[in-house]
């Protein structure tokens, strides 16, 4: 195990299924996190550099000594107690790796929260790229399913019961649909996350004491050096950042979640639509195939919101730098980006590997024996026998269906007034799927 490494770094958490081993989880471990505060401290002395406010030769160590194998995460993180962050710590052993003569060049200026939440910053940039690419993966994989299943008709079901046919294809574009917008809040959230600059107390009183003459200039090419967007002021108690991650992450765990529900509802036994690819084990039972990469999305959606509901709390911060509100983001935060990164890479897999049924679909269509099409009939009905009488003769034969054991069309055909209709069209459910494909054909237009 090297320094920049904890137990935790070095392999997977037993409780955390859901985001061990994803992207997304070396992407917000203390050793990523060490990484990006060592960035964010090299980059300060680089831009006081390039505007005229520190040596060349200070940018160079500094950046030369910012090396997270040089470091203790550990240490950093008992020693962090003693002044409530770590990048109190943090400094002390950057500057005394740098050495006398450009040591006093190391966090020139700045306050621990500029440290740390650019680094958050830098953190979340370097996951949401990674969460991206799995949210493509899964787009990619769905857009397949549903031109596949264009036409694949199957039970459309509201509040738990069968109610008209639609298409496969048109439940994987609407999944496509939720994938697509979380990632584009999450690209447009990910190219707005600023850099954090603004000293004690969001003044930048200090860089004027140490000689800038537009100590504005400041946070713009300390943003530059680190590829995160300028700030329009220091945001140390405007937490619109953390607030739109907030947002961005527990939308695309939810998008997510809404895969995973229908994914676990169609695989159930009984219902066998859709299958995991790979379904996982179970300690007793031989003989099961669980839908394992559903079952940890689920999870992941259901704990994402209340982690963003404490970060929406804390914009709620006193003064111009608080007490605990910041203090408090730190780990949700973490635990959104890990949450949100693992359901991605999951549904990157399930949705490559999710096997479609078109057959137990289709035969699912006639469990009611031809009542899943009384809609239409309802309509079609109405011009020959009258309103009253359609709706009259539909209700009663619908009871029949059950009672005699016999389909909707079948009954409908033994009728002296229907003698003249052709019902073979009106009640086969895969001819009554609306405008399912045109529907599906135009989402996935959208790229």
């Amino acid at each position: 195990m090297t320094s920049a490494e904890t137990p935790a770094d070095a392999g997977p958490s037993l409780l955390a299924p859901g985001w061990a081993g994803s992207p997304a989880a070396a992407a917000t471990g203390d050793g990523a996190y060490l990484r990006a505060l060592l960035d964010a401290e090299a980059a300060l002395t680089r831009a006081q550099a390039a505007l005229g406010l520190a040596p060349a030769g200070a940018a160079t160590a500094v950046t030369d000594a910012a090396d997270p194998a040089r470091f203790d995460v550990r240490s950093l993180a008992e020693r962090a107690r003693a002044g409530g962050n770590p990048v109190i710590p943090l400094v002390a052993d950057l500057t005394r790796a740098v050495g006398e003569e450009y040591g006093p060049y190391v966090h020139r200026g700045a306050t621990s929260q500029d440290i740390l939440d650019t680094a958050t910053m830098l953190v979340a940039v370097r996951t949401l790229d990674l969460v991206l690419a799995d949210l493509e993966r899964t787009g990619r994989a769905l857009a397949g399913l549903a031109a596949e299943h264009r036409d694949t008709s199957m039970p459309g079901r509201t509040l738990t019961q069968h109610a008209v046919p639609t298409t496969f294809g048109l439940k994987a574009a609407g999944w496509r649909s939720l994938v697509l917008d979380a990632r584009d809040r999450i690209v447009a959230v990910r190219d707005g996350l600023p850099a954090q600059l603004g000293g004690a107390a969001g003044t930048l009183a200090a860089f004027a004491a140490y000689g800038a003459t537009d100590p504005a200039a400041l946070p713009a090419a300390y943003a530059r050096e680190l590829g995160l967007r300028a700030p329009l002021l220091p945001w140390h108690t405007l937490r619109t950042p953390v607030a739109d991650l907030a947002g961005c992450l527990a939308f695309a765990a939810g998008a997510l979640g809404k895969v995973a529900a229908d994914v676990l509802t169609l695989s159930r036994t009984e219902i066998a639509e859709v299958a995991e690819g790979s379904g996982g084990g179970s300690s007793a039972m031989p003989h099961k195939a669980n839908p394992v990469r559903a079952t940890l999305i689920a999870a992941a959606a259901r704990r994402a919101p209340q982690l963003a509901a404490t970060l929406y709390g804390a914009l709620a911060a006193e003064d111009e730098r608080p007490a605990g509100a910041w203090h408090a983001e730190w780990e949700p935060l973490r635990e959104l980006l890990r949450l949100t990164g693992g359901a991605a890479r999951d549904a990157a897999e399930l949705t490559e590997g999710l096997r479609v049924h078109p057959g137990a679909m289709r035969a699912h269509l006639g469990l009611t024996h031809g009542l899943i099409v009384s809609e239409r009939l309802s309509a079609e009905l109405a011009p020959v026998l009258g309103r009253a009488r359609a709706k009259e003769l539909l209700t009663e034969i619908a009871g029949r269906t059950y009672t005699e054991g016999r389909t909707l069309g079948e009954l409908l055909a033994e009728e002296p007034e229907l003698s003249g209709v052709d019902l073979g069209d009106l009640t086969d459910p895969a001819r009554y799927t609306g405008s399912a494909g045109a529907l599906t054909d135009r989402a996935l237009e959208r790229r």
